[in-house]
């Protein structure tokens, strides 16, 4: 397949390091000194089993690529917007799209169902950009369950996890859904297709809705905010108040909010992604982590008081640290 991977960072230059490896046309979309390393030495992909070389296609211009049979969309939420515009060349008339980011995606009320079906995510996707130009149609759902770093340019470490579950927005098993299942899988990605990709969203989006804002909040971290008290008090909050947007949706909940802190604690010492982009100076995933929530509540209804104030704190501080102007 022709496969072109936006934002070949720890996670997008893994699957598409793999992919290359597996004898893809695989071309990766990047900046700066990474870009430049890739053309002029290939990726490295480094883990504790392995080191390899591959040397994809890459440049900052998906316009060279041309129109590709899958696009694999790994950048954060808030670079999306500026993006979006620039990789329609990417885009035939059959072209699939990966949505292998954190949070609640551009298109998962396309084909829901539910309350808000078709309903689209003002704090995602303002403006409609990528419901419009790109659209929901192309999309195919994943929730992403590895970690890595980029440790030079030009090399990603991976870290640890494997797993890229799929999904299409109807929860069909579709002949394009099962075929890049089977490419990534082949590739040596652990990427099942799943009947409810939305309720895998929201496995990881729980944790992540909670526990990324308060860390930036209070530089804590997994382990250290599951211990304290009063961590827990706002944790317990924001989660509850986030069960009865999912409940309402759809999306039942397995676990226990006890249990579920439990398992963060098991975590041990780690910062969470946002809480590393604030200390990096970069942008945070505000939009699509906890913002979409506190907007899902109030179209059906919801009270989220905690989810509130702490997302008005959270602007606050990104708006010090200069990552945030809304």
């Amino acid at each position: 397949m022709k496969i072109a991977v936006v934002g070949a960072g720890a996670i997008g230059g893994y699957v598409g390091g793999l992919l290359a490896r597996a004898g893809h046309d695989v071309t990766l979309i990047a900046r700066g000194l990474h870009r430049d390393a890739i053309r002029s030495s290939g990726l490295t992909i480094e883990s504790k089993d392995e080191r390899f070389v591959t040397h994809p296609a890459c440049t900052d211009d998906p316009a060279e690529a041309g129109p590709q049979d899958l696009v694999i969309l790994s950048l954060k939420a808030p670079a999306v917007p500026a993006m979006a515009e620039k990789m329609l060349p990417l885009f035939g008339a059959d072209t699939a799209m990966i949505t292998a980011m954190n949070g609640v995606p551009y298109w998962y009320f396309h084909k829901h169902g539910g309350p808000l079906d078709s309903y689209r995510i003002a704090s995602v996707d303002p403006g409609s950009l990528q419901w419009d130009r790109i659209g929901p149609q192309r999309a195919i759902g994943s929730v992403v369950w590895m970690a890595g770093a980029i440790s030079a340019p030009g090399v990603i470490r991976h870290g640890s996890g494997n797993r890229l579950p799929l999904g299409e927005p109807d929860n069909s098993r579709s002949e394009r859904v099962q075929r890049i299942s089977a490419a990534l899988i082949a590739a040596g990605i652990d990427a099942p297709v799943l009947d409810n990709i939305r309720q895998e969203i929201w496995t990881k989006l729980w944790g992540n809705l909670s526990y990324n804002p308060v860390s930036v909040l209070t530089h804590g971290t997994l382990e250290g905010l599951s211990r304290d008290a009063d961590a827990r008090l706002v944790l317990g909050a924001m989660m509850e108040e986030s069960k009865l947007v999912g409940e309402k949706l759809g999306i039942a909940f397995p676990v226990s909010v006890e249990e579920r802190m439990g398992m963060a604690e098991k975590v041990g010492p780690h910062k969470t992604s946002m809480l590393q982009d604030l200390e990096a100076g970069r942008p945070m995933e505000i939009g699509g982590l906890i913002g979409v929530i506190a907007e899902l509540a109030r179209q059906l209804q919801i009270a989220t008081p905690t989810i509130d104030t702490v997302l008005a704190l959270l602007k606050v501080r990104a708006r010090a640290a200069g990552t945030y102007n809304e």
